[in-house]
């Protein structure tokens, strides 16, 4: 589903306009990537957390050539199901 199709569904299920449902869906993620890039965590009960991953320091190897080479520290994000949202998927496969 990308974007305009989740507008679109909550403008439906809501009776927005697909406009309004869409600065919605714009807003949610403008402030999620804000809280991460403060290195806050995001916590939506029952579907998920968002969390700031540290990667540290690493060496690694350049493929082609085999070299060793230094791989810097990094932020990452990390995306972990709630429960409601993993009992959403095993109840499709069974």
């Amino acid at each position: 589903m990308r974007k305009a199709e989740l507008a679109q569904a909550i403008a439906s299920r809501t009776g927005l306009s697909r406009k309004q449902a869409m600065e919605v869906v714009t807003a949610f993620t403008d402030q999620v990537a804000q809280a991460m890039a403060k290195g806050q965590n995001v916590r939506l009960p029952g579907f998920g957390a968002f969390s700031v991953r540290e990667r540290s320091a690493r060496t690694g190897r350049d493929p082609r050539t085999g070299a060793e080479l230094r791989i810097a520290a990094s932020r990452t994000v990390g995306f972990k199901a709630g429960k409601r949202l993993r009992d959403t998927f095993s109840c499709e496969r069974g």
